[in-house]
């Protein structure tokens, strides 16, 4: 169902690093992301914590938190496929840092999020195909 699963996050200077990597495990409980200091638009530093999994006990492991959301959220994913997936079958989420950081998994669209980028395994490799597997995802 799910080839792999990557994701990023962003630490920026007002933010602590411990408390966005414990949002990170939220979702991610096994990850160990790797770290990467670049520079952001006034000069300031920018932390990127990234990684890719392909491995199925992780993969199954998100998947159930998936299913774990709550209705509303689902719903919400559901209803935005279409936009949330590129033609070649990737599923882009962002997750909210702070409510990740208590424990909430809230699918928003602004940027201070932790991105994940799911590759769903579809055959042919086409948008349309990987949405009907996606729906299976987030239905109950």
């Amino acid at each position: 169902m799910i080839h792999n699963i990557s994701y990023r996050a962003f630490v920026y200077g007002t933010e602590n690093k411990d408390k966005v990597l414990e949002s990170i495990k939220t979702l991610f409980p096994n990850s160990s992301p790797q770290c990467e200091t670049t520079e952001g638009y006034y000069k300031n530093p920018v932390l990127i914590l990234s990684n890719k999994f392909d491995r199925k006990r992780e993969i199954n492991d998100f998947v159930e938190k998936l299913s774990n959301m709550n209705d509303s959220t689902r719903k919400r994913v559901l209803n935005r496929l279409e936009d949330k997936m590129d033609d070649y079958g990737n599923l882009y989420l962002r997750f909210d840092k702070q409510r990740a950081y208590l424990g909430d998994l809230k699918v928003v669209e602004h940027g201070d999020s932790i991105h994940v980028k799911i590759k769903i395994a579809a055959y042919p490799a086409k948008k349309k195909v990987a949405i009907e597997i996606a729906k299976k995802l987030f239905k109950d």
